[in-house]
């Protein structure tokens, strides 16, 4: 494995991380002994960045982390956030209907304590904002995420789809030292203003659903997404893009199988190829594509290959919305 500088903090991170989200939440079926042997795996593979959320089946992600971070403590880097509640009685994706976002300093100070109970330790490396809550001050919100890293609680603190002008305001009252955001091939919104405000400022980029949610994988049968798919709520996924979506998927892979790697392999090795401050956190539950998403590391495009990605993204742009109108509406605060 390779490593990256983490911000400022002098931290050397794994230049692939692990999106733990989809082992017990989101995505299809579960198998919790199959997820742990998936964690245990990443530490052999010297994947030491883990991402999850309290929110994540109720805390159960947590938990089910727990399992192998607490023996495993000095070896793993970990992160997770706060920020989303379900309405009572409801297990709503994040951003739908039944959720609400609550950035509040009174609510903060209840979360942590429960992801500390829940994860099996002192103290979390990473500790983000899940969004921005447009009822709550960014200063104050932050501000309170601060008091934790007095209380250490807390080793350092992020946003997640923040925009520029909220990272500036919250770097103002303590250093941030990564923003979440969905960067892939696909979804490219960061560039224009939330990666140079970041640059600028020593705050890494941590890409989450750096495969487009599977899409870039070609593995991906639309058709088979069960109702259960956080998938089957995003306007990219639906019949409206499936013909586009399947034929560059399928002409991405063209591309992969002439530089001699997988699909997914060849989307993250484009991700890490836009900057050493960047540190994409692929999601997966299953060691297979724990070991190929770890091989990406090892492969470098040239500026042929990184044209020949761009003329086949060019050729198929109506890729459809990452996220439905209600979700966008805390995307970018």
């Amino acid at each position: 494995m390779k490593f990256r500088e983490f911000g400022k903090t002098g931290e050397k991170l794994s230049a692939i991380g692990l999106g733990c989200m989809g082992m017990n939440h989101g995505y299809g079926t579960f198998n919790d002994d199959e997820s742990i042997n998936v964690l245990n795996v990443a530490i052999d593979l010297g994947i030491n960045f883990w991402d999850t959320a309290d929110i994540y089946a109720n805390g159960l992600n947590e938990e089910l982390l727990s399992k192998v971070l607490v023996p495993n403590r000095d070896k793993i880097f970990i992160a997770t956030k706060f920020g989303f509640r379900q309405n009572e009685g409801n297990n709503a994706f994040p951003g739908s209907a039944g959720s609400y976002f609550d950035g509040s300093p009174a609510y903060l100070k209840t979360a942590v304590e429960k992801s500390l109970k829940r994860l099996g330790i002192d103290t979390i490396d990473l500790y983000y904002a899940h969004r921005i809550d447009p009822n709550v001050p960014v200063e104050d919100m932050v501000g309170a995420m601060a008091d934790l890293v007095k209380e250490g609680k807390v080793r350092y603190l992020g946003l997640s789809e923040a925009s520029a002008a909220s990272i500036r305001k919250a770097h103002a009252v303590h250093p941030i030292s990564a923003l979440q955001s969905e960067y892939s091939l696909v979804t490219r919104d960061v560039e224009a203003e939330i990666l140079p405000v970041c640059r600028e400022l020593g705050i890494s980029l941590i890409p989450f659903s750096p495969l487009s949610r599977g899409l870039m994988t070609n593995t991906l049968n639309l058709d088979e997404l069960g109702s259960n798919d956080f998938r089957k709520t995003l306007p990219r996924f639906s019949d409206d893009y499936k013909e586009n979506n399947q034929q560059l998927a399928a002409a991405f892979a063209k591309l992969a199988l002439k530089k001699e790697c997988t699909p997914a392999q060849l989307a993250l090795a484009w991700v890490l190829a836009q900057g050493n401050d960047i540190i994409p956190i692929p999601g997966t539950k299953k060691t297979k594509y724990l070991r190929e998403n770890a091989g990406s590391v090892d492969i470098e495009l040239s500026k042929d290959d990184l044209q020949d990605i761009q003329n086949v993204m060019d050729k198929y742009p109506n890729t459809g919305m990452r996220y439905n109108e209600g979700a966008f509406k805390l995307v970018n605060n």
